[in-house]
């Protein structure tokens, strides 16, 4: 059997009439992944709508009134393969009208192709799709700057469309761009490289989708198997039939059921009817229990000790597919995985300014529109954040009286009220406070010490892997603010692990306690009006909500440090992967334990693609821009 990087699943986003349509024609033209039937009839559509050449975006572009408008409006999915690897490419619609079927061909992709009009530059709906893009969770992104040849191959053309669009990607939560010069419909850089860019010294487009590293993108830690039916063909054989969207089993692994909660071992698993010891993230498989439990479809089984979170409340970015727009508190039906139950949206918290990024305050979402909005369902759902596993971080809303769909959501994580925010469940999950003691209100508030500062206090959440140069941002960034008169602390885990945190070791509850510490210690500092920068690795996104909802909105930045984990490994300051290779430490995050990346960050810092001053630059900025430090400062 293939592995799972053997396939890969690409979309197509821009502007109208970018090139999108005649891109996938040139890829399956020139891969020779076109029947002579077909590029016959290819043939004579040209001819007939008065095109000088094959027009190679006929064969995405199947719709009538498609070729009649030369754009495209519903998702095409074109197949080829190469000796290489195998794809499956989305032609998603450019026209803004149709943001609902790019999300659609979108939802699944591991990467995106994001073309640009060398002769107009970056366009609102470049911006939008990109966008869009990242807020799919799709980790890989190609910029195609294509159309080159209409601006004599000029290298100035290319390089000032990747610099204004790396400005704008550095908002964006994706970790690996990259820029290719080309020319649909010539050819150029699209399946071998091209003569007329020597200036370029990079992969041809083929070249690059043929070699991207797609299988770290998989979740092989969170085990979680969506039960699609039951099999039971005799009295002697029971049996759970599903994919496994994420983690792997092996025989004998003890499991629970939910809701169930009841727990039992591995009996058996199949694979294409063959029992297998092994079971991974995207095969079909059949899983049979040593116990007869109460299993049906719709239940989920899991690792004792790697549980989804399991609620009734939940916080999500939507995007609204209906001409009706959305009505709190209207009946739906969600779906998620291979469950449907009834729910409604229950609160919109702000809806997105594609164009800008900014957040503006909605009652409602209309067709296109992106929000955040809450929402709860009839009975628990087992998810976990978007941003951990598109597949249970994901669902549609469904309209029970059509049974057409309406919405899809990316889940962010459990709603949380103030008591829960207060409780003392001594699980370390939420704050918590010990017997006997209440809370005193400081004889000097935040406001007065901000007014004596000069400037706002705030929380500034530098995350990442270890080597990544969350430290020395942070320190670089203090440095500036603290020479411009800024009230500052610094807080790190090294220095937090010297005291404070020093019984904690590394084990997955200790990580979670330890940023539990830090984010109460910042908490008490943003009080007396300090803007307190924070350099952790703080592998969970749960972790770092936490964090954020003990400061106001608005007073909370969530910096990503992101950085290739080979350059990491490369750096390697404290020898910490080097130790991991040779077997000295266990759990090091992003080697043999999972990092969660943010999905929604503040700012993208790629400290692997610019300079620690050009990115202090951006974080003081951001600072600016939000008003917590005046103009003058920084």
């Amino acid at each position: 059997m293939k592995a799972p990087s053997d396939l890969l699943r690409l979309t197509t986003a821009g502007s109208v009439d970018d090139g999108k349509s005649t891109l996938i024609g040139r890829l399956l033209f020139d891969t020779k992944s076109i029947f002579e039937d077909q590029l016959a009839a290819l043939e004579g559509v040209s001819r007939r709508t008065g095109d000088d050449r094959v027009n190679l975006a006929l064969l995405t572009d199947g719709l009538r009134a498609e070729r009649e408008q030369r754009i495209t409006i519903d998702v095409a999915y074109r197949y080829f393969s190469t000796p290489r690897r195998k794809f499956i490419i989305a032609d998603t619609p450019g026209h803004e009208q149709y943001t609902r079927n790019m999300v659609t061909g979108a939802s699944t992709a591991h990467l995106a192709v994001v073309l640009i009009d060398a002769r107009k530059g970056v366009l609102t709906q470049s911006r939008r799709h990109a966008f869009i893009s990242s807020l799919l969770g799709i980790p890989h992104m190609v910029v195609a700057v294509n159309k080159m040849d209409l601006v004599g191959w000029s290298r100035d053309a290319f390089d000032g469309i990747t610099a204004e669009f790396r400005e704008f990607a550095a908002k964006l939560a994706v970790r690996d761009v990259v820029f290719i010069p080309i020319s649909a419909l010539e050819g150029d850089n699209v399946v071998r490289r091209s003569e007329r860019t020597g200036w370029y010294q990079g992969p041809s487009l083929l070249h690059h989708l043929e070699t991207v590293n797609i299988f770290a993108d998989r979740n092989l830690i969170d085990f979680r198997f969506p039960v699609q039916y039951v099999i039971r063909p005799d009295q002697d054989f029971r049996g759970f039939a599903g994919e496994a969207v994420s983690g792997t089993i092996a025989a004998g692994e003890e499991v629970l059921a939910l809701p169930s909660g009841r727990s039992t071992r591995v009996k058996e698993i199949l694979h294409v009817g063959k029992t297998a010891e092994r079971g991974s993230a995207g095969e079909p498989l059949v899983i049979r229990l040593e116990d007869e439990l109460d299993v049906s479809r719709g239940d989920m089984i899991v690792r004792k000790r790697n549980l989804p979170q399991v609620g009734r409340r939940l916080e999500a970015m939507l995007c609204w597919m209906s001409e009706r727009p959305l009505e709190v508190g209207r009946p739906v039906l969600l779906r998620h995985t291979t469950r449907t139950i009834k729910a409604y949206v229950t609160n919109v918290l702000y809806r997105i300014d594609i164009d800008t990024l900014h957040r503006g305050p909605a009652q409602a979402l209309g067709l296109n529109e992106i929000g955040r909005v809450e929402v709860e369902t009839a009975d628990p759902l087992f998810f976990d954040p978007y941003s951990v596993n598109r597949s249970t971080g994901a669902f549609v809303l469904i309209d029970p009286f059509t049974n057409g769909t309406i919405a899809a959501g990316l889940i962010r994580g459990g709603v949380q009220t103030p008591e829960d925010l207060l409780r003392a469940d001594g699980a370390g999950d939420e704050r918590r406070a010990s017997p006997d003691v209440r809370w005193e209100a400081a004889a000097l508030t935040r406001e007065e010490r901000e007014a004596r500062n000069g400037h706002g206090a705030a929380v500034v959440w530098f995350t990442g892997l270890s080597g990544s140069g969350k430290s020395t941002l942070a320190r670089a960034v203090e440095r500036l603010l603290f020479g411009s008169g800024c009230q500052t602390v610094l807080l790190d885990g090294d220095r937090l692990r010297h005291g404070l945190s020093g019984d904690l070791a590394f084990s997955p509850e200790d990580r979670v306690e330890n940023i539990r510490r830090a984010a109460e210690v910042a908490r008490l500092f943003f009080e007396q009006g300090s803007i307190v920068l924070c350099a952790f690795v703080s592998p969970y996104e749960r972790d770092r909500q936490r964090a954020r909802r003990l400061i106001p909105e608005g007073r909370f930045f969530e910096v990503y440090v992101s950085c290739d984990v080979d350059e990491c490994r490369r750096r390697d300051p404290k020898g910490l992967y080097a130790r991991a290779d040779r077997g000295e430490i266990a759990g090091l995050t992003g080697v043999s334990a999972p990092y969660e990346a943010p999905a929604d960050p503040e700012l993208v810092a790629p400290t692997d693609e610019s300079e620690v001053e050009e990115l202090t630059d951006r974080v003081v900025a951001m600072l600016r821009a939000s008003g917590v430090i005046p103009d003058s400062a920084g």
